[in-house]
């Protein structure tokens, strides 16, 4: 997921390493931050290193707000790697909940290992080295949720958002099941990727905007309920930031922002 903002040009000069015909992975820090690059200086991926379970980021925090309405994943699909955080933040915070997390690239998997805590593969943890264009559509019914955070050259892979792929995406998802999509917040074509997911899915996806405006998270929904309390999401949110230090008021915000509902309900 690249980060772009003048911040980027503060870090200090990243370390990196020959790749093949991989784009060049390099790592950096600034400020007790750890940094994973891929094929230049926008930013894939963060790490605290006096908090390394922390999600750093503010587009990852936000990418769980998919707990708001399923707080107890089971089968989770990860689409992207970058350093790890994602992933390990749910292995933790849900140990018994099955993670498997996609990457096309040997050097981003070494690099969350060696530089990120990322920890190897265990029985409810694992990496595989694959397409998620070519994986989602040979394993339906395989997951409860799906979190596709996947960009090459910083933009979106494009084959990852076809309406095509988002109506293999929801074959893919059990019932209820959701799908979680980071987009940048400037992407000129985000209206028509998210009225593909919308179309694939039946029903028009909800949106979170993370907290410094960069990105935008779509959610869009297999089966569940049509609307949800505002009520409910409170209670729900609270614990979100008590359990797990997410940030629930901006949920809140940004859902009644960006999303129709009523004044008692959101609509999903």
């Amino acid at each position: 997921m690249p980060l772009r903002g003048p911040g980027l040009a503060m870090l200090k000069r990243p370390r990196r390493w020959p790749t093949g015909k991989q784009a060049a992975v390099a790592v950096s820090e600034e400020g007790g931050v750890r940094f994973l690059h891929i094929g230049g200086d926008a930013v894939q991926s963060a790490m605290r290193l006096s908090t390394p379970d922390r999600l750093e980021l503010h587009y990852t925090r936000v990418m769980m707000g998919f707990l708001l309405f399923h707080p107890k994943p089971t089968r989770v699909l990860m689409i992207g790697l970058g350093g790890g955080s994602m992933a390990r933040f749910l292995h933790q915070a849900h140990p018994r909940a099955q993670v498997i997390a996609l990457d096309v690239s040997r050097e981003v998997v070494a690099a969350a290992r060696r530089h990120f805590d990322f920890p190897a593969d265990d029985a409810h943890l694992s990496v595989v080295l694959e397409d998620g264009g070519n994986w989602v559509p040979a394993h339906p019914a395989s997951a409860d949720v799906i979190l596709l955070d996947a960009f090459e050259d910083g933009d979106q892979v494009p084959a990852l958002c076809t309406e095509s792929f988002y109506a293999a995406a929801r074959a893919a998802l059990t019932e209820p099941g959701v799908l979680v999509q980071n987009f940048m917040a400037d992407d000129n074509r985000l209206d028509r990727r998210i009225a593909c997911m919308g179309a694939a899915f039946g029903r028009e996806a909800i949106l979170l905007q993370a907290a410094d405006g960069v990105n935008m998270i779509a959610m869009a929904f297999r089966g569940g309920p049509s609307r949800v309390s505002w009520k409910e999401l409170r209670t729900r949110a609270d614990a979100l930031g008590e359990r797990h230090d997410l940030p629930g008021d901006h949920y809140l915000a940004s859902l009644r922002k960006l999303n129709g509902g009523t004044e008692d309900y959101l609509i999903l």
